[in-house]
């Protein structure tokens, strides 16, 4: 059987451990084949994001017209977007598949800095209502209008509790006319969890893409970043990258 292939629309980070990079070695570990459509150029490490320059919608388009148009796709995850110009034209282009599609709404990386502006978080709207699936963090959550507003939308979101406080740790699955879906387990703690939510989504998009349904993909999903921050590297002066290529042993793949 040939490897999914997932394309991911995100930002590149410089060192690694989050955006494009995050995302192909998610994609590589767990059987699939990656194509990137890079959106952003950022300069960051463990310490923060220093400098951020969007790229063209048109360049934007043009990745995800080539690769889709020469190696076909099987699933899409799209992370940071960069600009609501290139919201708006992945969003055109999406409208157009017919294949699973993660959405990660990224605001803010795990530094702290700022990764979208209001206007940009304004154009999500679509893409939410184009993705199989949606995962907000606990501020994400709340700054596209809580748990009342995303029903009224008929979203299907998990709500991640990764940022929440306790010693345990609450997944929500939310899926309009359908029980919700709760997963829990005890928080890991450790500074290094830079690139979790770009993992965990290019992780169900993988999934996803081979043919597995949601639940499932999504408690392997869960498993995949778990045993990646157990084996964090412990690179970097902040919050430091997973440990994706240690978990080789632990994913089902």
């Amino acid at each position: 059987m040939l490897p999914p292939r997932i394309l991911t629309i995100a930002g590149s980070d410089s060192s690694g451990g989050a955006g494009i990079q995050a995302d192909i070695k998610t994609i590589t570990m767990l059987g699939g084949y990656a194509m990137t459509a890079i959106t952003a150029i950022t300069a960051q490490n463990t310490n923060g994001v220093h400098a951020v320059e969007a790229l063209s919608p048109t360049i934007v388009a043009q990745q995800i017209d080539t690769c889709i148009n020469d190696i076909g796709v099987d699933a899409v995850k799209i992370g940071m977007l960069g600009s609501p110009d290139i919201a708006a034209i992945v969003a055109d282009r999406l409208a157009q598949l017919t294949v699973p599609i993660v959405f990660d709404p990224v605001m803010v990386a795990t530094s702290g800095s700022v990764l979208a502006d209001r206007a940009t978080i304004a154009a999500f709207e679509r893409l939410m209502t184009l993705a199989t699936l949606t995962t907000p963090n606990v501020p994400e959550l709340a700054a596209l209008g809580g748990a009342e507003a995303m029903a009224a939308r008929a979203i299907t979101y998990i709500a991640k509790g990764g940022d929440a406080e306790g010693p345990m740790v609450e997944d929500r699955l939310v899926q309009p006319g359908e029980s919700d879906v709760v997963w829990h387990a005890d928080r890991i703690v450790t500074r290094h969890t830079h690139g979790t939510g770009c993992t965990f989504a290019s992780a169900i998009a993988t999934l996803l893409g081979r043919g597995i349904a949601l639940v499932p993909a999504i408690t392997e999903a869960r498993d995949f970043v778990r045993q990646a921050l157990l084996h964090a590297p412990g690179y970097g002066e902040g919050h430091g990258p997973l440990g994706h290529q240690s978990v080789r042993l632990h994913s089902r793949s």
